[in-house]
């Protein structure tokens, strides 16, 4: 199993949204970089990714599973790029921010630390660890 971070806007789409989603879950659209299309192409059935709000927050606040490997976004008109289903697992019981991220330096290569326009990026097995337990979970 790999481990993934996907960024959403809150005012966009939320955690709460992704929850009132259900076990049907949602696709994960609207991707439109190239490096965040390799990594959900990249995604499996089973993996898991930490569900972070951006802008507002700047936080991880939950687990989501890909519950669908990547296939074509109906809303890119040039067909370039593609999408994942995605269904939330669990909140985290304490927000990991970002702020707390870049300020712990077993995470100092994380890609969120180093890349963190990224909104798909992969999370290391270490990294995982870390920000679940972080995040009482």
């Amino acid at each position: 199993m790999a481990y993934w971070l996907i960024k959403s806007e809150p005012a966009s789409w939320s955690w709460a949204d992704q929850v009132k989603a259900g076990e049907k879950g949602t696709n994960w659209n609207g991707v439109r970089n190239h490096q965040a299309k390799q990594n959900l192409m990249a995604m499996q059935i089973g993996d898991k990714a930490f569900f972070y709000h951006s802008n507002e927050g700047k936080a991880i606040i939950g687990i989501v599973e890909i519950i669908k490997p990547f296939y074509p976004d109906p809303t890119d008109p040039t067909g370039k790029f593609g999408m994942v289903d995605v269904r939330a697992v669990k909140p985290l019981k304490h927000p990991v921010t970002l702020e707390a991220i870049k300020a712990d330096p077993r995470l100092k290569d994380m890609v969120l630390v180093n890349n963190s326009r990224l909104s798909v990026q992969p999370v290391a097995d270490a990294e995982w660890k870390i920000i679940c337990a972080e995040g009482g979970v």
